[in-house]
């Protein structure tokens, strides 16, 4: 078994519970690690045996992009469901992060983390 991470991916969306929000948008940060067997990968150097980076990067931004959610609870969930359901993973973890958050104070962003398996 081995993991492999997205890092840092950026996306603006339309999410969140008050309506300036969904709105004007905001910037999301995400990061998705997933645990898999890429052993036959590693031998063949081959993209064939191995899961796309680019395609697990297509399915979070559809995610991201697509509906207004309210939650990042939300986000979170379907992001793995999607990930799950499209990859041959046995695990996935996620992290949504919303940057600049409309809450008063000195605030960098607010983060969830959910983690699935099949």
């Amino acid at each position: 078994m081995g993991i492999v991470r997205l890092q840092g991916m950026t996306f603006y969306g339309f999410h969140g519970v008050s309506r300036a929000e969904r709105e004007t948008g905001r910037r999301y940060e995400v990061d998705c690690e997933r645990t898999f067997d890429f052993s036959v990968a590693g031998q063949s150097d081959n993209l064939k045996d191995t899961i796309n980076y680019q395609a697990v990067y297509q399915t979070i931004e559809s995610v991201l992009t697509a509906d207004h959610i309210q939650l990042l609870e939300t986000l979170a969930t379907r992001i793995v469901a999607s990930v799950l359901e499209r990859f041959p993973v046995d695990q996935t973890r996620v992290r949504v992060r919303k940057m600049i958050p409309p809450i008063p104070g000195n605030l960098d962003y607010i983060e969830v983390e959910l983690e699935g398996s099949k």
